[in-house]
This record gives C-alpha cells, structure tokens and sequence, in this order.
C-alpha cells in the first residue's frame, strides 16, 4: 500500500542506489582531505576519483559470501579501481560510512518531509479563513457544549502543524551529524580534519564525540518527532471521521465519480482516507518505541540496533510521507455542510446556551450553586421532553422570571455574543503567521 502510493524523491532516498552512491561519495571525500594533508598522491587520487563505482547486483552477489555489507561494497569498488583502491576505507570503521550516511538520509527525508508541513499550513490557513464564521457546536465528551466555528478547527491543527513544523527542524537539525572517527571514535588512525571536511561537503556538522556509532538518542528524537506529526494526522481524521457519520455530516471527505464504497451496499460513502491516516499513525508511533529501545546500547557499540533501523527509519519516513499527501488532499477538498451543521448545533434545542444563563443569575447577585440549579432544573426537563426548549421551559420558570426578563431571555440567544472573540483567536493564530 505505502509503495504504490508514497511520493518517488522520498522512497529514492531509502533505494540501494542512492545509499551506495553516498557511501562512495564519503570514501571519495575522505580520500580528498587525506590527499590535501599530503597522504594520498594526486595521481592515485586521479585514477579513485574516475575509476570508483559499484554494482548492486554484485555488490549483493558478495555480500552473499561475505555476510557483510560494507566489505562486500569496498570489495566491488576496488574491482574498479585497483591498485589505489587501498587508499579507500584507511582507517576507517564500517559505521563511519552507514552511520554518516544514515544521518544524511535522514536530513535529506527529513526536508521532504518539512517542505510537506509548510504546505499543509497553508492549507488548513485557506480552509480556516474561508470557514471562520461558519458556526458548529463544539462537543466536549462527544456531547454538544458550546457552539464554536469550523475556521477555529481549522485554526487549531495550523497552530499544531507550525509546532511540528519547529519539532521537525530540530531533530533535522540534531540528526544532521556525521562521524568519521574510528573504531571507537579515537581517530587513532585518521585526523578530525577528515571528519570536518566529510561533514561539511555533506553539509552535515561533527559529531562532537562519537563511540563507534552516532549516538541514538538522535534517531530517537527523530523518529519521535515523526510520531508526533502523525499523531496530529490521526487527530485530524479521527475529527474528520466523526464529521462524516451519517447522524452528524457536517463535514465529507471529496467522493470521486466512478469511486465505490461498499462491494455490498452501493449507498456507501466511507471516509477512508481518513482512515488510513489513522491506521499507518499508529505504525509510525510504534516504530518511534522501537527507536527509543535503541538508545541503550553496549559499551562503544553493538548491532542490535542496526536491524531495527533499516526497517523503522525506512518506514516510518516513506508512511508520513504517504499520510502528509493524502491529509494535504484531504483538507484541500474536504466538503463542508454548513445547513447540516446549524441544524446539529440546534439539535439540542437551546442547551448550549446554559451557562451564559447560569452567568447571567450570577451577575444578579445570586451564589453560582443556586443560579446552577435553577438553569439545570430548566435544562433537565428539555433533555427529557422533545417538544420544548430552553426558551421556552426559562419563560415559563417562575424561579427564572425573578431575576430576568422575557426580553433579557430572549436576547441572550445569540451565536454572535457567544462567538464574539474569534477575531481576536484568528489574530493570535492565523493573521499572526
């Protein structure tokens, strides 16, 4: 499902080829900065740098017999090369090629990733401006609280997204880091400036100090971070998903001509793009656990990790990717029932104005447990009975007609006073970006 769907720069980044090519490229530059300090000819640098390649098919067909994937690679490059080929690797470890180019992936996937965020901002700001007067209840506990307006959701996942937007440049910013250290992280046998001048060509920076491997509170991070952003995914389209039920339909998601929703019953209109956000969120989140387990590792290193991350980091990448296009289309084309919802936000027949009610016996003077039971009692009776409302069971209240006047009731049904600060909302959110 993720690869027929997931965007093709993202899923390249993950591809033997683009990981080869950029464990040849660090061996290259590698070679550069010890040919700069006099270590390496200029001609045996010549014939490395026209020379080196690769080939998966036999890089694979040696790992086969070598169960190990970085020997297999040098040893199919210095098929290429020859002789200057033992300049390649000098002094360096295994990890110092995966880890300094997992780190560049992982920045690489992570700048997708975040150029996805912006424009879902955008989006959800369109959306939020277009529908900022357009009233719906708000629920609290799945039942009807107080009315709110569809802009303000939209305005609540911007705010949301604009703060995964900096968690993602952050942990772009700490897995952006690349090692060239060593066994276990000595430089015994080559020069920090070899690391430095990798680094900066990858426009990654030093690990400032590093064991065998980057240290994996930073994959951690990342990986967290990711979860993070797909749980706001899943958050919007578990909303979306309430929206559409059949008994609210406020809101839909766009239903393509020609498009089915049931193999049995053609009537069928399901949200499930929604819910396939919901489902590869919670894949994502559990690979994030995975990551975390990471982190405590033997000594100066050991492999547990390593498997994990060739199927998490991978994964979890190319699964948001997948879910940012398809919330980014589904907000974009989300179909809107305003009609449907002013009829939901009277469904309850006036009980959401209660405590502007409950409010108003305060402001006369009365403790706030007594003013609490007198607009209960009223309120109570309209749960019960269909064929009245608030209005109507406050004019009737001899308790009520006490304190305000049939004027006073009626006046203070109004979705305007009681949505009276949402410019003020959209300046803090939407008008402040």
């Amino acid at each position: 499902m993720i690869e027929r769907y997931s965007l093709p720069e993202m899923t390249a980044i993950w591809e033997d080829k683009f990981k080869f090519e950029t464990w040849l490229k660090i061996e290259i530059l590698a070679c550069e900065a010890r040919n700069s300090k006099g270590e390496i000819p200029d001609s045996d640098l010549e014939e490395i740098k026209s020379k080196a390649d690769f080939d998966i098919k036999r890089v694979l067909e040696i790992e086969e017999t070598t169960k190990h994937d970085v020997i297999a690679f040098l040893t199919n490059v210095a098929e290429y090369v020859g002789q200057a080929s033992r300049h390649i690797h000098y002094g360096m470890t295994s990890s110092d090629i995966l880890d300094t180019t997992l780190s560049y992936q992982m920045k690489k996937a992570g700048e997708i990733l975040l150029n996805q965020l912006y424009e879902f901002k955008d989006v959800l700001k369109q959306r939020a401006i277009e529908h900022k007067s357009t009233v719906c209840i708000g629920r609290t506990h799945g039942i009807h609280a107080e009315p709110t307006t569809m802009g303000l959701k939209f305005a609540l996942w911007f705010e949301e997204i604009k703060r995964n937007i900096n968690r993602l440049k952050n942990a772009i910013d700490e897995i952006s880091v690349g090692k060239i250290s060593g066994a276990v992280g000595t430089f015994e046998h080559l020069s920090p400036d070899i690391e430095k001048y990798v680094c900066e060509k990858l426009g990654l920076k030093p690990d400032p100090i590093s064991t065998q491997i980057i240290q994996r509170d930073r994959h951690a991070q990342f990986l967290s971070t990711l979860a993070v952003i797909a749980s706001t995914l899943e958050k919007i389209a578990t909303e979306i998903r309430h929206l559409q039920k059949t008994e609210v339909l406020e809101a839909e998601e766009y239903f393509s001509k020609g498009q089915k929703g049931s193999s049995a019953m053609p009537h069928k209109r399901n949200p499930i793009v929604s819910e396939r956000i919901c489902g590869l969120a919670r894949l994502i989140r559990s690979n994030s656990i995975a990551a975390l387990e990471n982190v405590p590792l033997w000594h100066e290193r050991d492999i547990s990790h390593s498997s994990v991350e060739r199927v998490i980091i991978p994964d979890s990448c190319i699964a948001l990717n997948y879910i940012l296009d398809l919330s980014i289309k589904l907000i974009k084309n989300l179909i809107i029932y305003p009609e449907n919802m002013l009829k939901n936000v009277n469904l309850t027949r006036g009980l959401i104005f209660s405590q502007t009610f409950l409010l108003k016996f305060i402001e006369k003077g009365i403790t706030r447990e007594e003013a609490y039971k007198i607009v209960q009692d009223s309120a109570m009776t309209v749960w019960k009975k269909q064929d009245t409302d608030l209005k109507n069971e406050l004019l009737k209240s001899d308790e009520v007609n006490k304190y305000l006047s049939k004027e006073e009731i009626e006046e203070t049904f109004s979705f305007d006073k009681m949505l009276k600060n949402v410019d003020i909302i959209f300046q803090r959110t939407i008008y402040e970006d």
